[in-house]
């Protein structure tokens, strides 16, 4: 391993956060400088025409690259580029997986996945709820291409998990299995080792193995990773915690190299490649990932728990600290390191009575999006997942009298203030 990629001084393992400054950038190939520059050129020169020929035999896949080189060398930016490989190789060493793939959205990150894996017939099984942008692809596009998909709850117990695989292999080859865990935007938790071990026995049955997809986005790298857990994909929208000021937009997938190579080559076809400008803005926001993740996350807990005793307005809050069911409880314990610092809380009032709330806060900027430096608020049934059908929103709590908050790097007795004011405003 050269230098660049060193990650043990002496016998110590070196940490994430250590890693974020250095790992996967030699400054002896940049002039020195300790930043990688931004590698704004569409095309890189072959020393010899030899390299051509190899580099693009290994980036189509037609044979392997050398180890410690398994992408291939630099050809074209909708392919390659130095910027998105340090970024990938953070995120892989972040997410404990072999590798990484970068885009150029989250959004283009599923479709990615989903084209590259399932054909007309196939099935594709979900849990519900999900990002509004995936049900809107998985269950309003993909019948379009012959694709069918079913559904099951977040908070489904391994006996339902595996019933609702049972069910759906039915209707055709279950060839994917997706999962939003912490789910948007009520922070249900989807159950891996009932997730892994369903398919295993849906591999006995049927003769074949779903391919597992985590939309890891809401608490991981920091809080959640899916890939020790047993997942094939780890999927993020690169744009929320791991951009984390709202100011770029972008997707990754983490896994192994046989999973995730194919999925890189129609990245390439389909030119969704993450261009060298957002590859180095994320490449600097990883260096304060675990920071500001940990600094949300306790911010978020004080807001949680002045909501949930709020003298104006009794209030559902769907905070992983303060849910106390059973199943999230031991999911929660089991999986993940921390709560997060996005989640939903649910009042009895009508949608004009939310919108009045969310106009009456002053710090709480009002927009979609979550994991930014700002705090943010959302009305997601009006918004992000108005294109979800009523009665399935409301059927996964995705109701009118909820609103989705992201806590940002604020002061948070500020939030406290901000929040208390508008619930004084509106139902004081």
């Amino acid at each position: 391993m050269s230098d660049y990629k060193k990650t043990k001084i002496g016998d110590r393992d070196l940490t994430p956060e250590t890693l974020m400054m250095s790992y996967g950038y030699d400054p002896r190939l940049s002039q020195g400088a300790v930043k990688p520059p931004v590698f704004l050129t569409s095309t890189f020169t072959f020393e010899k025409a030899e390299d051509g020929e190899e580099f693009f035999n290994v980036m189509s896949g037609r044979k392997p690259g050398p180890e410690g080189q398994e992408r291939g060398g630099l050809i074209y930016s909708r392919f390659n580029h130095p910027n998105v490989e340090i970024v990938e190789d953070r995120l892989a060493l972040l997410e404990e997986a072999e590798t990484a793939v970068a885009f150029s959205s989250g959004m283009g990150a599923i479709s990615a996945v989903l084209f590259k894996t399932l054909r007309p017939g196939d099935v594709i099984l979900h849990s519900t709820p999900l990002y509004g942008g995936t049900e809107t692809l998985i269950r309003g596009m993909m019948p379009d291409f012959g694709i069918v998909p079913r559904s099951f709850k977040a908070t489904s117990s391994y006996d339902e998990i595996l019933a609702a695989m049972r069910a759906a292999a039915k209707d055709g080859k279950l060839a994917m299995v997706f999962i939003e865990t912490p789910s948007n935007p009520t922070n249900d938790l989807v159950d891996f080792e009932a997730v892994i071990k369903a398919i295993d026995v849906i591999e006995v049955e049927t003769g074949h193995r779903p391919l597992s997809v985590c939309d890891n986005t809401m608490m991981g790298p920091v809080f959640q990773q899916a890939i020790p857990h047993g997942l094939d994909i780890a999927l993020y929208s690169l744009t929320k915690y791991i951009g984390g000021h709202s100011d770029l937009v972008a997707g990754a997938i983490c896994g192994a190299r046989k999973v995730v190579e194919p999925i890189r080559r129609v990245r390439g076809a389909m030119g969704l490649n993450l261009d060298p400008h957002t590859s180095w803005m994320i490449s600097r926001s990883l260096e304060t990932l675990s920071i500001r993740m940990q600094r949300g996350g306790e911010s978020a807990e004080k807001v949680a728990r002045w909501l949930a005793d709020n003298p104006y307005k009794k209030a559902k809050v769907l905070h992983l600290s303060l849910m106390d069911d059973a199943h999230t409880k031991a999911v929660f314990e089991r999986q993940c390191k921390g709560a997060g610092s996005t989640f939903a809380f649910v009042l009895d009032a009508s949608r004009k009575d939310m919108f009045a709330l969310i106009n009456a806060l002053q710090i709480f900027k009002s927009a979609v999006s979550l994991g930014g430096s700002e705090s943010l608020v959302c009305h997601p049934a009006s918004t992000t997942h108005s294109g979800v059908p009523a009665a399935d929103r409301d059927a996964s709590g995705v109701t009118d009298g909820l609103v989705r908050l992201s806590i940002g790097l604020e002061h948070p007795e500020d939030l406290i203030a901000d929040l208390d004011h508008a619930f004084k405003t509106v139902f004081g």
